[in-house]
């Protein structure tokens, strides 16, 4: 793996040398976009609106509208911007993971420490076990600033990417009853079906279903043959009744 960013991660007065490294990788299918006439890929060009010639990408610069002009940015002026978080990983504070919500969750890349048996690292991965919080901290990646939370994954230090506050998007606007009434026999079996289904969270037993399938189709109309896709059979309550569609969902046997 490459090193995507290097600088140090720091807890109080302690400093951690520190270089990130990306701890996700993509599953998709990597398609290619063609001519459907004579199946020629099609590339994209960076192209001058003015002149409609495509620009060299040396000579192409980051710009901000403003009063009706760009004013233009380089690297250095993003570092200026926060210098001090441009190579330091500042944790601030320190909290419960359960406390963040899944939905600020982004992206994670592992730490690896600058030299060997840190034990300033070692330290923090097990103080972070031991009291179950994660680190609350702000850096900058790649000219933006990014809140995350720093928690151990085994021995490792993990930084994970969240969202602020201001990028989740208000729920005022969906239309959902505030006052339905739930019977207490509903919300009793509704209760023990979660229960039978609930289990340890094993990400592992599940795998990307369906670009194995695609690709599966992918091989056989290579060899001009036609994939026999599954008919989904969607299960169907009884009836309308929500009490007997859940106890007949806690009658089924779980994975039937």
């Amino acid at each position: 793996m490459r090193a995507i960013w290097k600088g140090s991660l720091g807890f109080g007065l302690v400093s951690i040398p520190v270089k990130l490294y990306s701890a996700v990788q993509a599953s998709s299918l990597d398609f290619d976009m063609l001519d459907s006439r004579d199946h020629s890929r099609i590339r994209y060009q960076r192209i001058n609106e003015q002149s409609r010639k495509e620009v060299p990408y040396d000579k192409i610069v980051k710009g901000y509208k403003l009063n009706d002009d760009y004013v233009i940015m380089d690297d250095a002026d993003f570092e200026d911007a926060a210098p001090e978080k441009s190579r330091v990983i500042e944790i601030e504070s320190f909290v419960d993971i359960a406390d963040v919500n899944p939905m600020f969750y982004e992206t994670s890349y592992y730490t690896e420490p600058d030299t060997k048996n840190n034990k300033a690292y070692a330290l923090l991965v097990q103080a972070l076990i031991k009291s179950k919080k994660a680190g609350l901290a702000r850096f900058v990646l790649r000219s933006t600033e990014s809140l995350c939370i720093v928690h151990p994954v085994e021995q490792v230090l993990v930084v994970t990417r969240i969202r602020f506050a201001q990028e989740i998007r208000s729920t005022d606007d969906l239309n959902i009853a505030g006052d339905v009434a739930i019977s207490k026999k509903e919300l009793d079996v509704g209760m023990a079906l979660i229960n039978q289904y609930a289990e340890h969270f094993d990400v592992s037993k599940f795998k990307d279903e369906y670009n194995d399938e695609l690709l599966k189709i992918i091989k056989l109309k290579s060899k001009g043959k036609r994939a026999t896709v599954k008919k989904m059979k969607p299960q169907k309550a009884t009836g309308d009744d929500l009490y007997e569609q859940l106890m007949q969902s806690l009658n089924t046997k779980k994975g039937a």
